[in-house]
């Protein structure tokens, strides 16, 4: 087993359009200053492939533009043998806007090798589980460590754009969607669960209520319209349906929205208060505790469902 030092490796900031982005990097920064950065890269799949070449070490740590890293992160260790070597590390951030915990907007570490290779997004071969995301590769691996707070509501797009993305993505079986009859026992119990947060928390902080609507709009779209759901990987794209979108009253139409939902994919609408989701966050952050660096969420699972 060889044991790699985090802050042995490159630290790569993959910045694109986020509002606070140049504030982040002065903060990242005095975390860890031999971080480098990229920015302005088109596409996921680009972008991925941009950092890796601008790493000079084979294993490179990456962290978005809208998250910033706890620095006990930097004091890490890993351990690599033939099992884990040449897989992809990625550990959960706490979300500012509904507190969810998991791989969305957290820091991730990568090897040269796999982001030149793969072919995901924008540069997919159009199959269902690379399209929108990286995730279904088995050198994939969710981590069970939180560490680090990704803030994607920092304008009303911002947050508009993240819950409609996650809206359309939570909804989806490996890449593909199910039918509406299937829509239940397709998706992954987890998914189902961070799917109605999204829809439902976040109102106690600034944009919570686009981001709410947006994750509502996304599933909305998805499952009860003849929408391409592969679209939502193109910022373009999103950037000419947040044009349709950015006049109207978030909470109306997440209201209207919701009583599709409700009714036609039984899924629970709460429109939680401020003071509701700050408790809802409250107590569920409080749950949560790390453990090894190198736990993967699937053990933890395996434990509790005692596989």
């Amino acid at each position: 087993m060889d044991i790699v030092d985090v802050a042995d490796l490159d630290v790569i900031f993959l910045t694109y359009d986020e509002p606070k982005k140049e504030e982040f990097w002065i903060k990242i920064q005095n975390i860890a200053p031999w971080a480098k950065r990229v920015d302005g890269v088109k596409g996921s799949d680009n972008a991925h492939k941009a950092a890796g070449e601008a790493s000079d070490t084979d294993r490179f740590v990456l962290i978005d533009g809208d998250n910033l890293p706890d620095p006990d992160f930097f004091n890490v260790q890993l351990e690599l043998d033939d099992k884990n070597k040449d897989c992809v590390f990625r550990w959960r951030a706490r979300n500012e806007i509904n507190g969810l915990m998991y791989g969305n907007g957290g820091i991730s570490c990568w090897t040269k090798d796999f982001v030149a290779n793969m072919r995901t997004h924008e540069n997919s071969d159009g199959s269902d589980d690379t399209a929108v995301e990286f995730c279904f590769d088995e050198r994939y691996w969710a981590m069970h460590n939180c560490y680090s707070t990704t803030y994607p509501n920092q304008t009303a797009f911002q947050a508009w754009r993240a819950g409609f993305r996650e809206g359309v993505k939570m909804c989806l079986d490996r890449g593909a969607k199910p039918s509406l009859n299937d829509f239940e026992k397709k998706v992954a119990s987890r998914n189902f669960d961070n799917l109605l947060i999204w829809q439902n928390v976040g109102r106690d902080v600034d944009n919570g209520a686009w981001a709410i609507y947006g994750a509502r709009l996304g599933t909305y779209l998805t499952m009860l319209q003849d929408w391409d759901f592969t679209k939502v990987q193109d910022f373009d794209e999103l950037d000419k349906l947040w044009q349709e979108h950015k006049d109207v009253d978030p909470d109306a139409e997440s209201n209207s929205i919701g009583v599709n939902l409700n009714k036609r994919l039984s899924l629970p609408m709460v429109d939680m208060t401020a003071d509701q989701s700050y408790f809802f966050k409250h107590i569920m952050t409080a749950k949560h505790f790390n453990i090894k660096p190198m736990t993967r969420e699937i053990d933890i699972i395996r434990v509790i469902e005692g596989w």
